[in-house]
């Protein structure tokens, strides 16, 4: 959504600042995939593997709290019978609450991170569409639209040579001067799925 408002906006500035088709010929059109250029920029991926990074060390808390959990409810499934109900409540308790615990801060990281990686989409994404907005002007665009929306795609056909997506890419990543990341990093996510 937030693509689709950054490039309609992009759009529109465009659309204001063009002249009008009447007095430049046949209308030019082309289709852009706008949520994937931003995501496969090497700016958008060197900051996806740094969100990653900063994640990691509450991923390693959350699966440590998570084994406690499995070990908690090991132990209350193998020494129940056994227990008193004094003790068998008390360890049902510590349970119930490590899982409330767990539960709650697994949600806190994962709000946490959809708001960075939004944040850090919508960065670059407004980035792109200046580069966007340039290539459109210099080569004469009359029309761009966004093919990468599932929900409101309006293209139903597009020839190869109408697809400028790599080509917005490509003069993104020479203009922001930042080197692909090496190919052992971790892919970014599809732009439907924020989860990590």
């Amino acid at each position: 959504m937030a693509a689709a408002l950054v490039c309609g906006l992009a759009m529109s500035a465009a659309a204001q600042s063009a002249p009008s088709a009447a007095t430049e010929g046949p209308a030019k059109i082309a289709v852009i995939a706008f949520q994937a250029a931003v995501m496969q920029t090497n700016e958008f991926q060197r900051n996806y593997a740094d969100l990653q990074k900063k994640y990691q060390p509450k991923r390693d808390e959350l699966k440590t709290l998570n084994d406690q959990v499995q070990a908690l409810q090991k132990d209350l499934q193998s020494k129940g019978d056994t227990l008193s109900d004094a003790e068998r409540e008390n360890r049902s308790r510590q349970l119930n609450d490590k899982e409330k615990q767990m539960q709650r801060e697994q949600e806190d990281d994962q709000n946490d991170f959809q708001q960075d990686m939004q944040q850090t989409f919508n960065d670059v994404a407004s980035k792109v569409g200046q580069v966007l907005l340039s290539y459109a002007k210099e080569h004469k665009y009359t029309l761009v639209l966004d093919g990468s929306s599932q929900q409101t795609q309006v293209v139903l056909y597009a020839t190869p040579a109408s697809d400028i997506t790599k080509a917005i890419i490509d003069a993104y990543n020479v203009k922001s001067g930042i080197p692909a990341p090496p190919a052992q990093l971790p892919a970014a996510p599809r732009p439907t799925g924020a989860q990590h």
